[in-house]
């Protein structure tokens, strides 16, 4: 299989073509054509809940299998099935359960968005689930998901939680910080003690105040931590999106959709870890209190969305692909289009829209 056009590769864009066989990429030729369209990567999304009218977070092996294919239509070939805080019994039913997903290649892992996380901050997150990190609890999931489980988020602040994240070190799990009210100082202790990830910048995290920088400045300002940014003109301004960028740079940028069931689908009535959510104009938000509760995104919209908040396009689809391949450990297998790699391969019309979806794999 050939495809022609503008390659979006780690050196550069090449006007030329891709020849695919066997499932991975043979062949990166540089020629002139007159296809404008794009070759990139397949899109990875290291945060999401679901879409498509099915979710994640209830531990369910087939909801999981239809979101993933749903947003597999996008253009997200890799993955996280991301769970909200939940009780320690599901945390355990969805590790087993998503196992053999992952196994299959359906999922890339779970990640566990809580429930180690902050009151103050939980936004969306179910308040009647949040407590303090439990070694014993990380180390049970670790053990079941034999390698399913590849992330998880802590607030610092809470009792043990750097005790967690050096932990989840130790097992190869990705920290993360989120859903947090901690100081500067409490969040770069994350950080010290091996956080890698901030999740979703600026949303469920103390606003930055000039005496007290919070987690926002710290993990913004912190070299080895990547960002997740939800790129849906909701979650962040543009204007927010574009400065965070420009200061994380090119290789510490995520883009991520956050998404739940709702995503793809019509407004109306869903939920969202035991909660009711009411979804208008495409904006999801929490029944009870409003908060925003996950987005509706899709990543090929997060990064039609990132380009035109100012990213330049190979800057745009590697905050989809390389950067969260990276995070997880999988850049040498995908995430960029390098000759031996898997074959993850889409094509993008001029304006960005999602027009082939080509799925690898492993030799």
């Amino acid at each position: 299989m050939k495809l022609s056009g503008r390659i979006v590769t780690p050196a550069g864009v090449i006007q030329g073509s891709l020849t695919i066989e066997g499932g991975r990429i043979a062949e990166i030729k540089k020629g002139r054509t007159t296809d404008e369209q794009w070759i990139v990567p397949g899109f990875v999304d290291i945060h999401n809940h679901g879409g498509g009218g099915h979710t994640f977070t209830t531990g369910d092996p087939h909801e999981a299998r239809s979101a993933a294919a749903f947003h597999r239509e996008h253009g997200t070939t890799t993955l996280l099935a991301s769970l909200v805080s939940s009780p320690f019994e599901l945390m355990r039913d969805a590790t087993l359960g998503y196992r053999p997903l992952v196994e299959e290649g359906v999922l890339a892992g779970i990640h566990f968005e809580g429930p180690y996380l902050a009151e103050v901050r939980c936004g969306a997150q179910n308040p009647a689930y949040l407590r303090d990190p439990s070694n014993e609890e990380i180390a049970e999931l670790v053990k079941l998901g034999e390698g399913a489980v590849r992330m998880m988020t802590i607030a610092p602040e809470r009792a043990g939680a750097l005790a967690a994240i050096e932990q989840l070190n130790r097992l190869g799990v990705v920290a993360a910080i989120g859903h947090t009210d901690a100081s500067y100082e409490q969040t770069l202790a994350g950080v010290a003690a091996g956080a890698t990830v901030a999740t979703h910048l600026f949303n469920g995290m103390r606003p930055v105040h000039h005496r007290e920088p919070g987690p926002i400045v710290g993990l913004l300002g912190s070299g080895s931590v990547a960002v997740e940014l939800i790129a849906d003109g909701v979650h962040l301004h543009d204007g927010a999106l574009a400065f965070a960028a420009r200061t994380a740079g090119s290789e510490r940028t995520l883009l991520v959709t956050d998404a739940m069931a709702a995503a793809g689908m019509a407004d109306g009535q869903y939920e969202l870890g035991g909660q009711a959510v009411v979804v208008a104009g495409r904006v999801a938000r929490l029944a009870r209190d409003g908060s925003i509760a996950g987005s509706t995104l899709t990543l090929d919209a997060a990064v039609r969305r990132a380009v035109t908040a100012g990213l330049a396009v190979p800057d745009a689809v590697r905050a989809a692909t390389a950067n969260p391949a990276r995070v997880l450990g999988l850049h040498d297998e995908l995430g960029s289009l390098e000759v031996g790699k898997r074959a993850d391969v889409l094509a993008l019309s001029p304006s960005l829209d999602v027009t082939f979806v080509h799925v690898g794999h492993n030799s």
